[in-house]
């Protein structure tokens, strides 16, 4: 017996969820191979640890006078991505934020052309978040039960199409 379409799709929709979560079908937003792109992340953070939201990020290679300016979202989280080659080995980043200024080096395996080339430099005192953000357990349950309440859910509306549907012992009942 088929399942109906609501089912199905609701179905549907929490596999591709759970996939996706699990990493099996990653989101690639790229503009560049990875061994063309140097991503430079981390959050910006006030007093006490917390989240610095729209704060201005600028993200630049001084030696080639290349950058990026960026804006944290709500939870104080940024993301730069610069081209850079294998001959920006060595380069020193300029990261600029919440009136601080950090220095970092570009550093890589000029030889790894599949791995994402990156740094994280984090802004503020106390900055205690994940890039990731929810833990991936949280992602999981909430996956899990959709799955749940769909499979009840067309277990449900299977059961009342049986008893809509006269058993074969009643049809014989009434012909007799």
């Amino acid at each position: 017996m088929a399942l109906p379409r609501l089912v199905r799709l609701v179905l549907g929709a929490a596999g591709a969820f759970i996939m996706m979560q699990l990493g099996w079908a990653p989101v690639v937003t790229a503009t560049h191979e990875a061994d063309h792109r140097f991503t430079v992340e981390g959050f910006v953070c006030g007093d006490g640890g917390r989240p610095v939201g729209k704060s201005e990020v600028v993200v630049k290679d001084p030696r080639i006078s290349l950058g990026q300016t960026v804006e944290t979202n709500e939870r104080g989280y940024y993301k730069a991505t610069l081209h850079l080659h294998n001959d920006n080995l060595g380069d020193v980043l300029v990261i600029q934020a919440a009136g601080e200024e950090q220095r970092t080096k570009v550093q890589f395996d000029p030889k790894d052309l599949e791995t994402e080339r990156k740094v994280r430099v984090d802004f503020g005192s106390g900055c205690q978040s994940t890039v990731e953000g929810l833990p991936r357990w949280v992602y999981v349950t909430v996956a899990g039960s959709l799955v749940g309440v769909a499979a009840l859910t067309g277990i449900r509306i299977m059961r009342g199409k049986q008893r809509a549907q006269p058993s074969r012992k009643r049809q014989k009942k009434q012909r007799r």
